[in-house]
């Protein structure tokens, strides 16, 4: 499946390198890292909350498409 992840350039760059090193692609070393942290989650103590839904209708606002994440994306970041 294909995603959108957002890194730090600098980051990426060594992780990149790493993953050269090592023989892998950056895929791979983001698999495993991601295995990892969730190998070790440790359960939440805290207590489950209840979210209110709202029961307006309306959708979303003009001119937001959510089927195309580089336009959210620019609405969010103020560009649009």
């Amino acid at each position: 499946m294909r995603t959108t992840v957002r890194l730090n350039d600098n980051f990426l760059r060594q992780v990149k390198r790493e993953a050269a090193k090592r023989g892998e692609t950056l895929t791979s070393m983001i698999e495993q890292g991601l295995r990892l942290l969730l190998a070790v989650r440790k359960p939440s103590r805290r207590k489950r909350i209840e979210l209110p839904v709202s029961s307006v209708g309306g959708g979303t606002l003009p001119g937001v498409d959510l089927s195309n994440n580089a336009s959210l994306l620019d609405i969010m970041e103020g560009r649009k």
